[in-house]
């Protein structure tokens, strides 16, 4: 029931998904593949088929995307990772892109 001179507002909500970003691993010289594979397990939670079927992929095509997340995760895994890096002396490179 409506009341004679009552005003109804319409307000609209648009709701968008976050965007997506891709981690993505680069090839080097140096850094060993059991340490790649190690990461992969360890912070993207990969298996251990799946990790060296990227660890591969990076290898024989000098990069690889290894995951999709929101951007806060996708850089907390990356810095995670170059942090492990870091300590054992590798000159690991990871980046983010927007998916």
């Amino acid at each position: 029931m409506s009341v004679q001179g009552e005003t109804r507002e319409k307000s609209r909500i648009n709701i968008r998904e976050p965007k997506h970003y891709k981690v993505i691993m680069h090839n080097d010289d140096f850094t060993p593949m059991e340490f790649v594979v190690e990461i992969l397990i360890y912070i993207f939670r990969k298996d251990l088929l799946e990790a060296e079927r990227l660890m591969m992929m990076v290898h024989e095509s000098g990069r690889a995307a290894v995951g999709t997340y929101s951007y806060d995760i996708a850089v907390t895994k990356v810095r995670e990772a170059l942090e492990m890096a870091k300590k054992e002396g590798f000159p690991f490179r990871m980046t983010v892109e927007e998916a």
